[in-house]
């Protein structure tokens, strides 16, 4: 007969003995119901099958979803065979969300924006640090095989300037400013161009749910980016680009295969391998360093934006 050793799975700052990883999702929306789909049937041979889902929560009252029973709040925090917290629910919700969580020392997976508040977002990596405890803010804009080759097209090109237009329908409440609820657009900007600083921000809006936000940004060595985030009723969803660079300029975003594994799978992996503590401090570090850039940009714009 064959034992299996149970496996050790290293916290942050402390050790914690567990042979699964217990979570529970909060929110059912699309989002919620890709986590549970991805944890009841994880690639194989992955990290991610040390997730187990022990339920969901919502506010609505619900029957079983994909099998998975609704639980409340005080149940998922209080249970011990739950370690990790998925929150999927409206942006401008989850900051206390991710505070529950983390405050009762459970790992958080959140949707990007992880708050809608940069001092906000600086007090819950401190609580985490805390707790000993991961905080990771899914970013499946990086996984995409559109981003992946845009990456490797700009690569070593010195940039002169450019523009990303990104344009979609137009928001239902919940979803916060601009800056914020399009904060995939800027951390490409920043992933693909380096540390940016905002020089003048503008907003126009009318009663027929139409917005258009125009960031100016620039790099570290002064070269100007535009950031316009456009949404109104009718709006085809596109990511324009016009880069401008001494070699070339590129106006559209190379064509790239669909990749072999889905975007929220591709970061459910991330995020159990720093839940096993696969992934180095340095490379925690860097991400910690670039959301918080980015959420610090995106309330600069809106201060811009609104004064």
């Amino acid at each position: 007969m064959r034992t299996t050793a149970q496996a050790t799975f290293p916290r942050v700052g402390q050790v914690e003995a567990v042979s699964m990883f217990g979570a529970v999702v909060v929110g059912i929306g699309t989002a919620g119901w890709v986590r549970i789909r991805d944890m009841l049937a994880p690639l194989s041979g992955s990290p991610a099958e040390k997730l187990a889902v022990r339920g969901f929560i919502s506010r609505r009252s619900l029957d079983t979803q994909q099998g998975v029973s609704q639980i409340s709040v005080e149940e998922a925090v209080s249970r011990e065979d739950i370690h990790v917290a998925f929150i999927c629910t409206d942006n401008i919700s989850h900051e206390d969300s991710v505070r529950t969580f983390l405050q009762a020392g459970k790992h958080v997976c959140v949707e990007y924006p992880m708050t809608v508040s940069y001092k906000a977002a600086v007090e819950l990596w401190d609580i985490a640090k805390e707790k000993g405890v991961i905080l990771h803010e899914e970013h499946i804009e990086l996984l995409t095989e559109d981003y992946k080759v845009l990456k490797r097209e700009v690569q070593g090109k010195i940039l002169q300037e450019g523009t990303l237009h990104f344009t979609g329908g137009a928001l239902k409440p919940g979803f916060g400013f601009p800056a914020f609820s399009g904060i995939a657009r800027l951390t490409w900007l920043v992933e693909l161009f380096g540390e940016l600083s905002v020089t003048a921000a503008s907003m126009e809006e009318n009663s027929g749910n139409y917005s258009k936000m125009t960031a100016k940004l620039l790099t570290s060595d002064n070269r100007p980016l535009t950031w316009i985030e456009e949404r109104g009723p009718g709006l085809p969803r596109a990511k324009n680009i016009n880069f401008q660079f001494e070699s070339c300029t590129l106006t559209q975003i190379p064509p790239a295969p669909r990749g072999a594994v889905g975007l929220f799978m591709q970061d459910l992996i991330h995020f159990s391998a720093k839940l096993m503590g696969q992934v180095s401090p340095e490379e925690l570090q860097r991400e910690k360093i670039r959301i918080l850039h980015c959420l610090e940009l995106a309330e600069k714009i809106q201060q811009l934006c609104q004064n």
